[in-house]
C-alpha cells in the first residue's frame, strides 16, 4: 500500500503542471495543450503492456517500470526554455505510460494476494488515496511551481518513483504462474477485450461503462462554457474538481459496504444514474447548486468504478488480469477523450445545456438498462459470489 501510495503521488503530481510549464516556456496555449494529448498517447500500446504484465513478474514489472518513470523525468531538469519542447514530450509520454504499468500489475497482484471477499475494500481503499492527492496535489503543485519552479516537483516525482521501486524489490509475493501461450500473439492481445465484454454480467457494464465515460466526455468539453454562463472565473474548475475528490473519499468508505449489501452490478448501476441527476444543475443559473452537486458528482463516479473494476477483478483469471485491467483503461479514457474533443467543437453550433441533458439522458438509460440486464441474469443479491 504505501509502494503504491508513493507511485500515485508520483505519477498524479506532474499531470497538469507539465502543461502550465509548457505553456509558459513557449508562450503557446495550443503547445500546453499538446502535452495532455502526450499523456494519453501510451493508452495506444495499453494492449501490449496488458499481455507483458501477464508473462512476466507484476512486482518486477513495477521495479523496473518506476525506475524508468524516474530516469525519464531526469533529462528535465535542464530544460530552461523551448528547445527542451522535445524533452518535455517524451518525458510526459514516459511518466504517463506508468501509470497504465501500475494499473495492470496492480489488479493481478491484489488477486494473487487477497481473498475474493477483500477485494471490494482493497478497491475502495487505493481509490480513497487517490482522491487523497487528487484534492490535494493541485493546489500543493501550483504552489510549489508558483514559487519555486519546476525543479522542485521534478525531484519529489523521482524521489517517489525510486522510493516506490526499492519498496517493491523488498516485497516477497507469492505470485500466480504464467500459464503457457497457446493462441497466436494477436489473438492473446486481445483476450482482455474478449473476456472483458464476452463475460457476463461484466459484459453488460463494460457497455455500460463505455457509453458512461462518453457521455462524461460530453461534460468535460463544456465546462467552460458552463462556468461562463454562471459568470464565475475559468479558474474555479480546480475549486470544483477538489469537491469531487471529497465526494470520491466518501465513496471509499461506502462502497464496500453497500457492495455487501445489495451487490456488484446494483451499486454500479444506481452509481451511473446518480451521476446522470447530480449533473442537472448544471443546466441552471445557480452557482450554489452547481457547487453543492460536485461532492455527488465524485461520490457517484468513484463508487461506480470501484464496483466495476471489483467485479472485472473477481470474474477474471490471475493471468488475463493484466489484458483485461488494461482494457478497461481504454474504455475509461478513449471514449471520454474523443467525446470532450468532439463537445468543445460542437458548442460553437449547439447550446451547451442540450448536451448536458444529453448526457443526463444517457447516464439515466444506461443505469436503468444495467438494472433491467441484472433482473435477467438473477445474479445472487450479495456481491461476494
Amino acid at each position: 500500500m504505501t509502494g503504491w501510495a508513493l507511485a500515485n503521488f508520483a505519477d498524479s503530481l506532474l499531470t497538469v503542471i507539465l502543461a502550465v510549464w509548457v505553456a509558459d516556456l513557449t508562450g503557446s496555449a495550443v503547445l500546453g495543450g499538446v502535452t495532455f494529448a502526450m499523456l494519453g498517447l501510451p493508452a495506444l500500446a495499453s494492449p501490449f503492456l496488458g499481455h507483458l504484465t501477464d508473462r512476466v513478474s507484476r512486482r518486477g514489472m513495477l521495479v523496473v517500470a518506476y525506475m524508468i518513470g524516474a530516469a525519464g523525468l531526469v533529462p528535465l531538469f535542464w530544460v530552461e526554455g523551448p528547445t527542451g519542447l522535445w524533452l518535455i514530450y517524451l518525458g510526459t509520454v514516459i511518466y504517463a505510460a506508468v501509470s497504465y504499468v501500475t494499473g495492470a500489475c496492480q489488479s493481478g497482484l491484489l488477486k494473487d494476494t487477497l481473498p475474493g471477499s477483500a477485494l471490494g475494500r482493497a478497491n475502495a481503499t487505493l481509490s480513497m488515496i487517490d482522491q487523497v492527492f487528487r484534492v490535494a496535489l493541485p493546489f500543493l503543485g501550483a504552489g510549489i511551481y508558483v514559487w519555486s519552479g519546476m525543479r522542485p516537483l521534478l525531484a519529489a516525482a523521482v524521489a517517489a518513483f525510486l522510493a516506490a521501486a526499492i519498496l517493491f524489490a523488498s516485497v516477497r509475493v507469492q505470485e500466480s504462474r504464467a500459464e503457457p501461450e497457446r493462441a497466436p500473439y494477436g489473438k492473446a492481445l486481445l483476450a482482455g477485450f474478449r473476456h472483458l465484454f464476452g463475460t457476463r454480467p461484466l459484459g453488460t457494464l463494460a457497455w455500460s461503462l463505455t457509453v458512461a465515460m462518453a457521455a462524461i466526455g460530453l461534460v468535460n468539453g463544456v465546462a467552460f462554457a458552463v462556468l461562463d454562463h454562471l459568470g464565475v472565473p475559468a479558474a474555479w474548475l480546480g475549486p470544483l474538481t477538489v469537491g469531487q475528490g471529497i465526494g470520491g473519499l466518501a465513496a471509499g468508505v461506502l462502497t464496500p459496504r453497500l457492495m455487501d449489501r445489495y451487490g456488484r452490478v446494483t451499486v454500479y448501476a444506481t452509481a451511473i444514474m446518480l451521476l446522470g441527476g447530480s449533473l442537472v444543475p448544471m443546466v441552471g443559473d445557480s452557482v450554489a447548486l452547481v457547487v453543492l452537486s460536485q461532492p455527488v458528482v465524485g461520490l457517484a463516479v468513484t463508487s461506480a468504478i470501484i464496483a466495476f473494476v471489483t467485479e472485472r477483478q473477481t470474474v477474471t483469471p490471475p493471468r488475463l488480469q493484466g489484458r483485461v485491467a488494461t482494457a478497461s483503461q481504454v474504455i475509461l479514457n478513449v471514449p471520454s477523450v474523443i467525446m470532450t474533443a468532439g463537445a468543445a467543437a460542437a458548442i460553437a453550433v449547439i447550446d451547451y445545456r442540450w448536451l448536458i441533458l444529453l448526457t443526463v439522458l444517457l447516464l439515466l438509460t444506461t443505469g436503468l438498462t444495467t438494472l433491467r440486464h441484472l433482473r435477467r441474469l438473477r445474479l445472487p443479491p450479495t456481491g461476494t459470489t
